[in-house]
Parts: C-alpha cells; structure tokens; sequence
C-alpha cells in the first residue's frame, strides 16, 4: 500500500532541521534588526534599512529552498561536475573583473545589490568532492584518488587567495575532516595540523625552544605509536642531556664560534642518524614517520618568515599578530574585537534587551550586522541569549551528521558532512573573532549574518542536504 501512494515534496523531509534552519533565520533577522535599527529615520520600513533588505532576502532564500526540495535527486549527482567549473569560471570572473571590497576583488556588482562567488562555489566543491569520492572503486588511500581529491579542493583555494580573500578561502580546509571521516590515514591529517601549529608558534617562540619542542613532540608521537612509553622517555632524556653537554663543551672549545641553538641543532641531526640506523635494523616504520616529521618541519620552519612577508598582505600579517599577542594596536587592528568583546561583556547573563543595545546602538562596534553580529546577540540577549543561537547551530551541525550516517549513498553521505563541516567552520571562527579567540578573517555567521549571497547560498547548500535525506527516507519507508 504505502509503495503505491503518490510521493509528495514535503516526504521524507527531517522537518526537525528545516525548524532549526527558520529559528536560526529569525534570530539572524532580528539581531540584524537590533544593528542597523534608526529610531530617528522617518519611514522605519524603507528598503534602504538593512532589516527591509534581508527581509526580502529571506523570502528568496526560502523560495529556492522549496525549489531545491522540488528537484530530482539525480539531478544533483549529474550536475556536480558542472557547477564545479561553472563555480571556478565565476571566481575566475571576479578575479578579473569583480568589484573589490575590503581589500578582496571576489564581487560582482549589479547597481544596488553584490553578489560573491566564493559563498556559491564552496556549493559547487562540495557537490564535486562527493562525486569524486562516490566514484566505484575509489579508494581514499590510494595517492591516485587522493590527488583527485585534493585537486577538486585545491584548485578553488588557490583562486580565492588571489582574490584577496583569505578567510574566505581557508574554509575549504574544513573538508579536511570530511576526509578523514571517510577513512583518510590520520598519518596524512596530522603533517596539515602540525605544519598550521608551526607556523603560529615560530611567532611565539625562539628558535631554541622551538627545536626542544620539536625534539619532545616527535619523541612523545612515536611513543604512542608503539606504547613503548618508558623507553622512548629515556632516550629523550638521554638525547636532551646528551645535547645540552656536548653544546657545553662546544662552547668551552670555540666559545662563540657557535650559538647553543645551532650547536643543538647539529648534535641533535647527528643523532637522528643513529636513530634512523637502529630503526632500519630493527625494521620500526614507526620511527621513519616520526623522522619524515621532524626533518620535514626543519625545513619547513625556515619558509614561514617568506610565508608571512611575501604572501600574507599587512593587514592579515597584523590580525595574526594582534591575536598571538605580539603586537598591541587598541585603537587601530584591535578595535573592532576589542570593542565586541565590549558589548558581548555588556549583555551581563540576560542582556539589555531588543533594541537596547548601547554599543550596537551607538555604533562602537564596526561591521556589529555582518562578520560581528555575535556581539549584539551578546549585548542584547546575554549569556542566555548566546547560548540558545549555539544550541540551534549546534543541534543543525549535529542533524547534517546523523543525516549523512544514514545515507545509503555514499554521495549523500560526504554531502551532508561536507555541509556540516563548513558550517562547523563557519560558526567556530566567526564566534572566536567575535570573543577574541580567533583571528579576524571576514566570514560570515551562516544563516544570521547581512546578506543576500550568505544566507541564498547557505540555504541552497543546507537543503541539498535535506533534499538528499528526504530521498533516503522515502526510499526506506517505501520499501516496507
């Protein structure tokens, strides 16, 4: 009986999620409301309030997600290849004709209205890197299929860092744990997260204590590896007092011929040979790792100096020093999170209230309806406030999961965790800057922050989800 009936659009759909989806909107539009809200404007309904303008917004966002929810499923598969260099050809557009903004040139512009390619093609990568890796045969591991997938991911990176933007960009780093769902060797994940570490710590710490830590990381990881804890921790000793007395003496011999970092660090490779020599004998791979990770980020430490002052532009060299700490700027690169600290401060554990918000109010803090809209949901809705926006995105982020565990297809399964992942992303950094905890990089607050092209693309990318979900559990309920 149930196989016969006539399906509908609304079969099959998690209408929990499409709940949380409205709720998020809603509080993006009111928090938006409480930003750019004039008491003193004399027609409080003009479109030319930011409020009117993402209200229509929402309405169109809505309408394509019954669209999406309308088409095929098959549809999606098929045209994944297309919107991928579809989304490229639209970056590369912007790259060469786009309209530049804050720095980035990664806009088009149509009179009154922008519209930014990147938030479309993360769409587009996310469609392609599930076909890619639903492909017959495909094998995660094998360094073939591997480049595949890292040219689907690469290629759009590279294109959005010469746009200018960054920020915008690092967030297809986020597929790294799509990958790593999928069953990617965590010996493959490790180097990306160890290299990001290196880079943030040679600005904190010296040379010196950088090859210590370095010594003690490597030892300790080989350590877990084998769990042989006690013997690995005796030849780090051993290494370590070995080093500082052999660097000593070479002081007492030639004082001043060389400083106690390169005498460690020449004591410390010649150990590694003996290291590599004992492994090779004794047929432990283990340690050869751990090696090719040491002798890797030697290398690599030296480039970070080029990394920082050829590529990064100065304000993104400033943000980054600004968040370690080494540079203190109040009233220049620090202001604007200095000051949503400030209002989120402000909110106390039930906020001020809508409309209330003096620093939102008054202007304090700059960009308070785009990448900091945090902070007049902490200024105006507390503790408590904050906590039920992170409990919605959290609950969504947590929904794309357990919608991608129960996809039959492997397709719609890396689909919904690619979502999740970005949105994962999306919301970590755009809360850390807001709090001080992340550097500032310009990406908005899914489905919360102004915007036409955020909040249509992010729906699009969501209900494709939902879409595909819907698919699975009609599947299943018709088969009984």
């Amino acid at each position: 009986m149930t196989a016969n009936r006539h399906n509908t659009i609304f079969d099959g759909v998690d209408f929990g999620t499409v709940l949380l989806y409205v709720l998020i909107v809603i509080a993006g539009w009111l928090s938006i409301t409480s930003a750019s809200y004039d008491d003193t404007a004399a027609d409080i309904f003009s479109f030319s309030h930011f409020y009117m303008k993402q209200l229509v917004w929402i309405g169109a966002a809505w309408v394509v997600a019954v669209v999406v929810l309308l088409l095929d499923v098959r549809y999606y598969h098929m045209l994944a290849y297309p919107a991928y260099f579809l989304g490229l050809a639209m970056l590369l557009a912007a790259l060469a004709f786009g309209h530049e903004v804050n720095g980035a040139k990664a806009w088009f512009e149509f009179g009154s209205f922008r519209v930014q390619p990147v938030e479309f093609a993360k769409i587009a990568t996310a469609l392609a890197l599930a076909r890619v890796m639903s492909n017959y045969n495909f094998s995660i591991n094998r360094p073939g299929d591997l480049f595949k997938v890292g040219l689907v991911i690469c290629t759009p990176l590279l294109i959005i860092i010469l746009q200018n933007d960054t920020g915008s960009g690092i967030v297809l780093a986020s597929f790294l744990f799509v990958l790593y769902r999928e069953g990617l060797n965590k010996w493959l994940c490790i180097p990306v997260l160890f290299i990001a570490a290196l880079f943030i710590f040679s600005f904190l710490l010296s040379p010196m204590m950088l090859l210590v830590s370095l010594i003690l990381v490597c030892t300790l990881s080989e350590a877990m590896m084998n769990g042989q804890w006690r013997s690995r921790i005796i030849y780090l000793a051993v290494l370590s007092l070995a080093s500082i007395l052999l660097c000593i003496v070479a002081q007492l011999i030639a004082p001043g011929s060389l400083d106690l970092y390169h005498s460690l660090l020449i004591v410390t490779l010649v150990s590694l040979l003996f290291v590599a020599a004992y492994a090779f004998r004794t047929h432990l791979t283990n340690i050869f790792i751990t090696l090719g990770l040491f002798v890797g980020s030697l290398v690599f430490l030296p480039t970070t100096d080029y990394i920082f002052n050829s590529i990064l532009k100065e304000h993104q060299q400033n943000r980054i020093l600004s968040f370690l700490g080494v540079i203190n700027d109040p009233q220049g690169i620090d202001y604007n999170v200095n000051q949503s600290k400030i209002a989120i401060g402000s909110g106390g554990f039930w906020g001020k209230g809508f409309l209330q918000g003096t620093q939102i109010k008054y202007g304090f803090v700059p960009e308070r309806h785009t990448d900091f809209i945090f902070c007049t949901v902490g200024e105006e809705w507390g503790f408590v406030g904050a906590t039920v926006v992170l409990t919605l995105l959290c609950l969504l982020i947590l929904r794309l999961m357990r919608m991608g565990e129960r996809q039959e297809e492997p397709f719609g399964r890396i689909y919904c965790y690619s979502v999740a992942s970005i949105l994962l992303f999306h919301v970590l950094v755009n809360v850390g800057m807001a709090i001080g905890l992340m550097p500032v990089m310009g990406i908005p607050l899914p489905f919360m922050s102004y915007g036409g092209s955020s909040l249509i693309a992010f729906t699009i990318l969501l209900f494709i989800a939902v879409r595909l979900d819907a698919s699975t559990r009609q599947f299943t309920l018709n088969k009984f």
